[in-house]
């Protein structure tokens, strides 16, 4: 079980584990750390137990919705590449890649964007490298969107009209935003792929799941609302070898200020998790360095 719930602060000497993502810095803090691995992997079904060495099976998950903490992990990897590796720079694009009927086969899906990628590769090979990032967004009535980060490593600045992107892609429609005016491009794009907008048709679904609401400029949004679209097992996004996951340090939470200086943490949120014997808190904080002087 996982709940939100108050807390009371960090100790100066505590070890909190800090990530790094260009302005963006992220503590996490837990009151129970494990030191050592109490289990070994012996194949994909079943793992030994070394403390009593007992062989036990894993717990395979029939489909996302049944592990909300998996899907936590996949959207908290995705917020770490986004912004470790893009900052909405001149140099770096949006894309949104959309078809024209109502295209519900994954496999497909990705066949599609590896010829897009190559062909835009191509057009550009003689002025940049382009590395990207790729998630993908299902749709209500089963369609799937491909959201594409790209950033063109060699050039300062980059412009595409929308109808050059859409030749290159062939199969529907190809928005473009700049992402300029986005401090906080990880956060962004993560909730704008996993929460929906409240309507008629899902407001029941959310009520019996007692999904939490939020509301953005005067519309409200279910958290998480999208997440069950998710088929179990699909990858929910591709990078190139360029875009890398940032590092992670663990040091005492007094030199953390080190690294922030004077800003306060614009995010903090506290989990407290049971699970049979085990108990443990844990704190996240986030500082966006962009906005120290706001």
């Amino acid at each position: 079980m996982r709940l939100e719930k108050s807390f009371v602060g960090i100790k100066p000497d505590d070890l909190v584990t800090v990530t790094k993502m260009k302005h963006i810095v992220e503590l996490q803090y837990m009151e129970r750390k494990n030191t050592e691995c109490r289990i070994k992997k012996l194949d994909k079904d079943s793992y030994l137990v070394l403390e009593t060495g007992e062989v036990k099976e894993f717990e395979h998950i029939e489909n996302r919705k049944d592990s909300l903490n998996s899907l936590r992990q996949t959207f908290k990897k995705i917020r770490y590449l986004i912004n470790n590796n893009f900052e909405g720079k001149p140099n770096e694009l949006h894309c949104t890649l959309t078809y024209r009927e109502n295209m519900t086969d994954t496999k497909r899906l990705y066949a599609d964007l590896d010829k897009f990628i190559k062909r835009l590769k191509y057009k550009y090979k003689d002025k940049t490298t382009i590395d990207y990032l790729n998630v993908v967004e299902p749709q209500g009535r089963g369609a799937w969107h491909c959201h594409l980060l790209l950033r063109f490593n060699d050039l300062d600045a980059i412009f595409i009209e929308n109808e050059v992107l859409r030749d290159l892609w062939g199969h529907g429609f190809v928005t473009v935003r700049s992402l300029k005016d986005i401090d906080n491009i990880g956060a962004y794009l993560s909730a704008y792929l996993s929460d929906i907008e409240l309507n008629d048709t899902n407001a029941i679904h959310a009520i019996l799941n007692e999904m939490p609401i939020k509301e953005v400029d005067g519309k409200k949004y279910i958290k998480g609302g999208r997440l069950h679209m998710y088929p179990p097992g699909m990858n929910l996004f591709r990078k190139s070898k360029g875009i890398e996951y940032p590092e992670r340090k663990d040091m005492r939470y007094k030199n953390v200020k080190k690294i922030v200086g004077s800003a306060q943490p614009h995010y903090e949120k506290t989990y407290h998790i049971e699970n049979e014997d085990f108990q443990n808190t844990i704190h996240y904080e986030q500082y966006n360095l962009k906005r120290t002087h706001m």
